[in-house]
C-alpha cells in the first residue's frame, strides 16, 4: 500500500519532556517512599502513567488506593512543568513541513493525556498541521499495546500499512510495529546504539536528519 500518513509519539519525540515526566514522579514517588534508580525508571518509559504506577507500586508493595492521586498529581505537575519548561525537539519544524509537502495525513498518537498533547501542540505551534489525535490515556491498554496507533488511523480514515509513525521509546516501536505500521526511532543519544531497536525500520539520531532518501526507502522497504 502507498504511504499516505504519518503517526508521531509525543513524549522525546516531539517535546523534551521525558526528564519532566521523571522529575514529576520522583516527586510523587518520594511522597511514598520509594527512590528509583536511572536502570529502573527507564524500564517504564513509554508506559502510561497508570501503568507507571501500578508497576512500581505493585513492586514496592504500596496501596491501590493511592493509584488514582498519584497518577492526578503526577499528571498536574507535569503539564505545568511542560507550560515552563518544555523543550521542543530539533527538527520537528522540518519534519511536518516534510510530510505537509508531500500532502500526507498528519496525527499524533500518545500515552499522555490529551489535555497535555495539546499543551504541548500550541508550544510546538503545530496545531494547524495536525489531522488528528489519539491519547491512550482511557484505553483499555497503553503502548506497547498498538490500540492507540489503530484509533489514530481510524480518526485518519486510513489503513495501518499507509502510515509511517515515529517513535523514540521501545514500547512505542512495539506498539508502531504490532498496529502493523512503517516505525522510524529516534532513540535519545545516550541509548542510540542500543541493539532492541533494530525491530524498528529506521532509526535516526535527530528528526532533523530525515529527508527524501529515508523516506523512499520506507516507501519500498
Amino acid at each position: 500500500m502507498q504511504l499516505n500518513t504519518v503517526i508521531f509519539d509525543m513524549d522525546g519525540l516531539l517535546i523534551d519532556s521525558e526528564p519532566l515526566w521523571q522529575l514529576a514522579a520522583n516527586e510523587v514517588l518520594a511522597s511514598y517512599g520509594i527512590k528509583l534508580t536511572e536502570q529502573q525508571y527507564i524500564t517504564t518509559t513509554g508506559l502510561r502513567t497508570k501503568e507507571f504506577l501500578q508497576w512500581w507500586f505493585g513492586y514496592f508493595k504500596i496501596n491501590e488506593a493511592e493509584f488514582t492521586n498519584a497518577e492526578k498529581n503526577i499528571v498536574n505537575i507535569v503539564i505545568e512543568k511542560v507550560k515552563k519548561y518544555g523543550t521542543i525537539m530539533p527538527g520537528v519544524q522540518h519534519i511536518f513541513d516534510f510530510f505537509l509537502e508531500k500532502g500526507f495525513n498528519i496525527g499524533i498518537a500518545s500515552s499522555s493525556p490529551q489535555s497535555l498533547i495539546d499543551v504541548v501542540a500550541a508550544i510546538a505551534n503545530i496545531q494547524r498541521y495536525i489531522h488528528a489525535t489519539s491519547s491512550a490515556e482511557h484505553l483499555a491498554y497503553g503502548k506497547p499495546h498498538p490500540q492507540v496507533y489503530l484509533n489514530c488511523a481510524a480518526q485518519l480514515n486510513v489503513s495501518p500499512m499507509q502510515c509511517i509513525c515515529f517513535e523514540d521509546s521501545f514500547n512505542g516501536m512495539i506498539a508502531a510495529k504490532s498496529a502493523r505500521m512503517k516505525c522510524v526511532i529516534v532513540p535519545h543519544h545516550t541509548q542510540i546504539k542500543e541493539e532492541r531497536w533494530a525491530a524498528a525500520d529506521l532509526k535516526l539520531s535527530s528528526l532533523q536528519n530525515f529527508g527524501e532518501l529515508h523516506f523512499q526507502k520506507l516507501a519500498h522497504r
